[in-house]
């Protein structure tokens, strides 16, 4: 009997920017490589809050023809984990006019859909008591863009690489001297969001 190779999952998370010393979805990511799961075997990276050095580190990165790439960002003000459900070819810098923004791929499509069950994602989080929803709009920033690019290489270059994107809140320690009351989600919550993504991942090889 010929041996099933095992599923493989990039997951990737960003540095941190703008005036927070660090980042939830790196927060999230480190805490989750102290205790990997043996299968789905997943490979890690951090990207830089730069659209072009992204585009580039995407483009390295998704040529090795993963199974699924889960892209990992923060989302300030958000009390809820966010299961971005779509992608938009829009790309806005912090602080520019809506009206300068640009598309992310001249002449690519409006937007991408993820084809992966964001909404039976959701229910089994929600079992565990961590606050989740499925959300139809990741933003116009690089969030987005990640998000995007890595549907449209994986389209254009006809890879098997299905894509999901994350969104986390702040962690408790990021708000702690935050003025007046900002939503925060512990990173064992995240950390345990993740777990239970790629356990379902994990289910979905059996099952192919």
């Amino acid at each position: 009997m010929t041996a099933v190779a095992p599923k493989t999952v990039l997951i990737t998370a960003f540095e941190p920017y703008d005036r927070w010393p660090t980042n939830a979805s790196w927060e999230a990511l480190v805490a989750l490589t102290r205790e990997l799961p043996t299968s789905p075997r997943v490979v890690t990276r951090r990207y830089p809050v730069d659209f072009a050095k992204t585009r580039g580190k995407l483009l390295e990165d998704l040529s090795a023809n993963y199974d699924y790439s889960i892209h990992l960002g923060q989302a300030p003000g958000s009390s809820h984990i966010h299961l971005e459900a779509l992608a938009i070819n829009v790309a806005g810098e912090a602080g520019q006019s809506p009206t300068d923004f640009r598309p992310l791929v001249p002449d690519g499509p409006t937007a991408y859909r993820t084809t992966l069950p964001l909404a039976a994602w959701a229910a089994k989080i929600r079992a565990a008591n961590i606050p989740v929803q499925v959300s139809y709009h990741a933003g116009t920033y690089l969030c987005n863009g990640i998000y995007y690019l890595a549907q449209h290489i994986a389209a254009e270059q006809k890879l098997k690489t299905q894509s999901a994107f994350v969104h986390l809140p702040h962690s408790p320690e990021q708000v702690l001297h935050e003025r007046g009351d900002a939503a925060s989600l512990p990173t064992s919550s995240c950390v345990e969001a993740l777990r239970l993504i790629l356990s379902e991942l994990e289910q979905a090889e059996a099952i192919a």
